[in-house]
């Protein structure tokens, strides 16, 4: 019975050191969490995809491509890869998004994973390559970065003993260097941009206030005391610049800090609106840990070995080994490259240079760093139409604050990409040039356009003048929200956008600005 039981213990132990050094399970997860970012991602964009990029959107994408094959000729699909190439109508835009749909499903439920991730990978580059302001986003670049790793996941072996679900091992290595970057870069993007708020502790107790799109936790987070703001501060920087070096750690200290970086995700994701970047940041740190932090899955995961089929030559084996080295290498040196840059903010000058030019219109090596700068106040911009110009209606968006009495909303992982695009422009000495396109739309009264707004004060007919106005918005306080019901107090800074109009205008008119 000792023997019995000495035998059973060693079995158990042997077990458990194979679950320590394994990442199937992990493998498991962190691709149907890619897949669900994915199928987030494109029916966020699809239900917007027309009044941004439509024919009688914001930015036309038929109008980029074409100026952009006149002015570059066939560079043009080099700097700009894209599917759009082959048709870009209004049918075409939605088609695109309802493919990525299908394939970002098929990847959540684990059909062909290695030819879904792939698939998903070059939709949505084919909107980010050329989807200018409104997918320009971190997290759109994290996660053509996530998705083109994901694709060296699928292992290379072929033999009947090859585990069908253990990723290779260079392979997540490559997804914790991810991981690594992505959160130590935040914190050192911080300290690097020398800003006071960081530096004195105090900038959480401007962020709830002036992000783009608070929650309702988040405005109440905003009248926290002044020490728990500067203990959080505090408590944000230490994680994003230490817990990153855990991921390298013995176990015990990696499970560490995969719980505080997910514990950070978990509260910036309660108290703002970061669409799927919390999601896919925890999912990325997931690989911090091995199959053992996660026993009740082993079975779920099915982790096991490859079923007996046709095998593969050696010369296809190493040839597929090849090129499976070659591209993690490249990542991996283009992804180093531009992590020093990072740090020494500046270019490298290196032979590397061809390289950079190389990737670079894939957007899948990229730098990271949200909030270097605190924001300590809140200019918004409000967006008035007349038909007189002397009584002025204003548009209300759906997300983003308007009306003083309304409430901060929940609405991630969704990500309203004009209302985010409304909080940049705000803050810039001229109007960008999407945001005067903007206003023409709403004077032509361009349906796809209007459906991105939460109400239209002109349904009949379009206005005659649209303005625009810049605001100084901040929360009220405790006290006052309950006794008016406001969320918000604003104060007008002056005119950000003059009347304007795109019809003849009628003799002896005058415009009130």
């Amino acid at each position: 019975m000792r023997l019995l039981s000495l035998i059973g213990k060693a079995r158990a132990k042997a077990k458990a050191r194979r679950a320590r050094s394994s990442r199937a399970v992990v493998h498991w997860l962190f691709l149907r969490a890619l897949g669900a970012v994915y199928l987030i991602a494109f029916t966020s964009l699809r239900v917007q995809v027309l009044g941004l990029y439509g024919s009688r959107g914001i930015q036309p994408i038929r109008e980029l491509l074409a100026a952009l094959r006149a002015q570059e000729g066939p560079r043009a699909y080099r700097l700009a890869p894209s599917l759009l190439w082959l048709g870009s109508s209004d049918r075409d835009l939605v088609r695109l998004c309802r493919a990525g749909q299908v394939c970002a499903l098929a990847l959540l439920v684990g059909v062909a994973p290695g030819l879904m991730s792939a698939a998903s990978w070059a939709l949505y580059l084919s909107f980010v390559s050329v989807g200018r302001d409104f997918l320009s986003f971190q997290w759109d670049a994290l996660l053509l970065e996530s998705g083109l790793h994901a694709t060296l996941l699928t292992p290379t072996r072929s033999t009947r003993g090859a585990r069908a679900d253990q990723p290779p091992w260079l392979g997540g290595v490559l997804m914790r260097w991810l991981a690594f970057r992505l959160n130590f870069q935040s914190g050192f993007a911080k300290l690097q941009s020398q800003d006071a708020t960081w530096r004195r502790f105090t900038a959480c107790a401007y962020h709830y206030e002036t992000q783009p799109l608070p929650t309702r936790l988040g405005w109440y987070a905003h009248h926290l005391p002044r020490p728990i703001q500067r203990a959080s501060t505090a408590a944000a920087l230490a994680i994003e610049l230490g817990a990153p070096f855990l991921m390298f750690a013995p176990r015990k200290a990696r499970k560490l800090g995969f719980s505080a970086l997910a514990g950070l995700q978990a509260l910036i994701a309660a108290t703002g609106n970061y669409a799927f970047f919390n999601i896919l940041t925890v999912a990325l740190a997931a690989w911090t840990l091995d199959d053992g932090s996660f026993p009740g899955l082993h079975r779920l995961a099915r982790p096991g070995r490859r079923p007996p089929g046709r095998r593969r030559g050696a010369l296809a084996r190493v040839c597929g080994r090849i090129a499976y080295g070659a591209l993690s290498t490249l990542l991996a040196t283009a992804s180093a490259v531009t992590f020093a840059a990072h740090l020494r903010r500046r270019p490298l000058r290196t032979r590397l240079t061809a390289l950079d030019r190389l990737i670079d219109p894939f957007r899948s090596v990229n730098a990271y760093g949200l909030f270097a700068v605190m924001t300590t106040a809140r200019p918004e911009i409000v967006v008035e139409g007349s038909n007189d110009g002397v009584t002025w209606r204003e548009y209300l968006f759906r997300y983003k604050p308007s009306r003083p009495e309304d409430a901060p909303r929940t609405v991630a992982p969704h990500q309203p990409r004009l209302d985010w695009q409304m909080w940049f422009a705000a803050f810039s000495r001229r109007p960008p040039s999407w945001f005067v396109a903007f206003l023409a739309r709403v004077l032509e009264g361009s349906p796809e356009v209007l459906k991105l707004l939460a109400a239209n004060p002109f349904p009949d007919r379009p206005p005659r003048y649209v303005r625009a106005l810049l605001y100084d918005y901040r929360m009220t306080d405790l006290e006052t929200q309950r006794r008016t019901g406001a969320w918000w107090r604003r104060d007008l800074i002056g005119t950000y956008f003059p009347a304007a109009t795109i019809r003849p205008e009628p003799r002896g008119a005058h415009v009130r600005h």
